[in-house]
């Protein structure tokens, strides 16, 4: 009986595969965790469960993201020798945000827990900085014809900001205004940009 409970778990545990979401900024990821069989009722093993569910989906988050491609070249595995960015991305996996979490009736838990991209991009340049005046201009823009691969760190205008990838706009988007891309070089898509700053959302439409 132990022995099928830990080959169920480690089972669950391999399976579990994180998805990067360019168009919702999010990396997410499956966790499982198991009634414990002995515990007196579903009640009582539904807390144990619910943390083992998360700490399954963690791992499976920490396991994909060194994976994600960064603007320019590479992946972010290439930078995890740096202490301080693999300090950043492990404070972003522990705080990874909870998307879903389903109890079943045993007392196991099913849940979803995402990480945003815009996280990991931070955690490689480091938190933006306020300037002296506050955040101004436009909360989002729209940049329109970009030829690009989704990946981490593209700057827009000259910018470093947060981003989007996607082919269909989403409703939150309209009114936001739109500028056309130029061309990508590398890491960087020249896009005249106006009144945007490192404060902006940058929808990229590909």
């Amino acid at each position: 009986m132990l022995r099928t409970a830990i080959a169920c778990v480690l089972t669950l545990t391999a399976s579990a595969r994180a998805d990067i979401d360019w168009a919702t900024g999010l990396v997410t990821a499956p966790g499982i965790g198991l009634a414990d069989r002995q515990a007196p009722n579903p009640a009582v093993a539904r807390g144990p469960a619910r943390r083992r569910a998360e700490d399954s989906a963690r791992a499976a988050l920490a396991k994909a993201l060194p994976a994600m491609p960064l603007a320019g070249g590479g992946t972010l595995a290439d930078k995890l020798g740096d202490a301080t960015v693999k300090a950043r991305v492990d404070a972003a996996v522990a705080g990874a945000l909870g998307v879903t979490a389903d109890p079943e009736t045993d007392g196991s838990w099913k849940v979803t827990m995402a990480v945003p991209v815009e996280a990991v991009r931070q955690a490689l340049v480091g938190p933006r900085p306020l300037g002296p005046t506050g955040d101004g201009g436009p909360a989002v823009v729209i940049v329109e014809g970009v030829t690009a691969a989704p990946a981490i760190g593209m700057t827009i205008g000259g910018l470093a900001a947060a981003t989007i990838w996607t082919k269909e706009l989403p409703s939150w988007t309209k009114g936001a205004p739109r500028v056309k891309a130029r061309k990508v070089a590398g890491a960087a898509i020249d896009a005249d940009v106006g009144k945007a700053t490192a404060a902006t959302l940058f929808v990229l439409v590909r």
